[in-house]
């Protein structure tokens, strides 16, 4: 089995938040990797990695990034893949890793979700990947149809809450 995704974090401490990404991407039973690569501490492993993605068969790169946060819009200045940029809550508030990754320069994409947000991350590269996969689409589709059942739980567990002056 060969990754199509690849996900990519500046720190092992990265982890905790990049997890969510990587449990989707197994739910869903698509082939990916994990591995810590710093563009401040390992720039020429980040170069590697960037330019021979594509020949290995990765499809779509998640890549993770605190405070400068210069790892997603590093691994994109050297490859033509997809990148999906993390910003990580390191300080600021992940303002500062959200502001770096977003914020790229004309002809390097990299595209940004939300603060501590893998899981949407990975979700797009499911999205992603759906465009030439019937198989990915199905479980793309099949993922979004068990998000209804979980709100149509909630509002059903709310209902037993009982106040006072609660109307419903």
């Amino acid at each position: 089995m060969n990754p199509i995704v690849s996900i990519i974090m500046g720190s092992t401490s990265d982890w905790k938040v990049m997890e969510k990404a990587a449990t989707l991407l197994n739910d869903l039973q698509i082939p990916f990797e994990i591995n810590a690569l710093s563009a401040h501490r390992t720039p020429e492993k980040v170069e590697e990695f960037s330019k021979n993605a594509e020949a290995r068969g990765i499809k779509i790169i998640i890549a993770a990034a605190g405070m400068a946060a210069h790892l997603p819009g590093v691994i994109a200045a050297g490859t033509t893949l997809p990148v999906i940029g993390v910003p990580i809550n390191a300080t600021l508030d992940g303002m500062d890793s959200l502001l770096a990754i977003v914020q790229m320069p004309p002809g390097i994409p990299v595209a940004t979700v939300g603060i501590n947000a893998s899981l949407n991350a990975a979700l797009l590269a499911v999205q992603m990947l759906s465009l030439g996969n019937k198989d990915i689409a199905e479980k793309s589709k099949n993922y979004k149809e068990s998000l209804k059942g979980k709100i149509e739980k909630a509002n059903n567990d709310f209902a037993k809450i009982e106040f006072k002056f609660k109307t419903n």
